[in-house]
């Protein structure tokens, strides 16, 4: 078994003593140190590595209080237990995704350590951090796209370690899911809001070329709509929409909200009587924008929380986390 080192990178923006974190954290991951074994000095550290007390200081102080080390007056800092490390693999880092991150975290015991990356649906990111991160990981969370090549290059991955999250496309038999469903859970949410919907004239869903939503919430959009005899159109263009009342506006896009938002003020229009807006994913602000912003949206909460429960699990998992229309004001 080889020894535990670490070299300080002088020329990263991580500050040495959380690089000597990381490192440690590493190096109790892939069993290079084990419970109950002993930690070099604090000026051994200093001595080895060129590193400042404080900054070591800083480092073991840091990992007592996560409970990974601990330390015994007169014979020094002694590992504490095991550490799991998990690679999380998400596509953007947007408003909703900071709650499924923070309940994800919120659910973790403090012996797990987490990296965090983002492909941003480039292909040739992501064959690159799954290469680079294949063999280093306890369990590999990935929030995959819509790519011919997903499938082959997830094939590096023990299958069994491999959790999909979010969308449940472009997985293995032995892969763990955890996802929502974009087409029919849509259908019955929208279905849950007949009533209201009906209300208005024309229902419009804004679906702007840009984005990378799933087309399954389209499909099934239309068969809402031809079920239940509603007027509708699709937009792909937010620029060109002409907001009008009588219509009720479902948008995919926070970008293409806002201007549905502006357009809508800027003709004096009210929302939840001369027009209505629903819009795709529930993020903290939106029960607050324009006195309540209806949400068709999955529990991203509770997907963090079932996200966790694979990570300290040894079982196979396959949820699909309920969606629901969260109605207020807008609609």
């Amino acid at each position: 078994m080889k020894a535990f080192q670490f070299t300080p990178d002088s020329n990263s923006p991580t500050p040495k003593f959380q690089q000597l974190i990381q490192a440690f954290q590493d190096a109790i991951s892939q069993k290079i140190l084990k419970p109950g074994d002993v930690l070099p000095s604090v000026n051994q550290m200093c001595k080895e590595c060129k590193l400042s007390r404080d900054t070591v200081f800083k480092a073991y102080a840091e990992l007592k209080k996560r409970n990974v080390i601990e330390s015994v007056p007169n014979k020094g800092y002694f590992v504490a237990g095991e550490i799991t490390r998990v690679f999380l693999f998400l596509d953007t880092f947007k408003a909703y995704k900071e709650v499924l991150y923070a309940s994800f975290r919120k659910n973790l015991p403090e012996n797990v350590a987490v990296d965090l990356h983002f492909h941003h649906y480039n292909i040739d990111v992501f064959k690159n951090q799954i290469r680079e991160s294949a063999g280093k990981y306890s369990k590999y969370l990935i929030m995959n796209f819509d790519h011919e090549d997903v499938t082959e290059t997830l094939k590096q991955l023990d299958p069994k370690k491999v959790l999909i999250i979010d969308w449940n496309i472009n997985a293995q038999d032995q892969n763990s899911q955890i996802f929502q469903d974009f087409g029919q859970s849509v259908f019955d949410a929208l279905q849950s809001g007949i009533d209201r919907i009906k209300a208005y004239k024309h229902f419009c869903f804004v679906y702007p070329d840009y984005t990378y939503h799933p087309y399954d919430s389209v499909e099934f959009f239309l068969r809402f709509c031809k079920q239940n005899g509603i007027k509708h159109s699709i937009f792909t263009d937010p620029d060109a929409i002409e907001v009008n009342t009588g219509t009720v506006y479902l948008s995919v896009s926070d970008r293409a909200m806002v201007k549905i938002l502006d357009k809508a003020r800027a003709k004096d229009l009210e929302f939840g009587s001369d027009i209505g807006l629903i819009s795709y994913n529930e993020t903290p602000m939106k029960k607050y924008i324009d006195k309540g912003i209806t949400v068709l949206s999955t529990d991203f909460e509770l997907m963090g929380k079932k996200i966790a429960e694979f990570v300290q699990g040894a079982n196979p998992q396959y949820y699909c986390v309920p969606t629901k229309l969260i109605i207020r004001k807008s609609l």
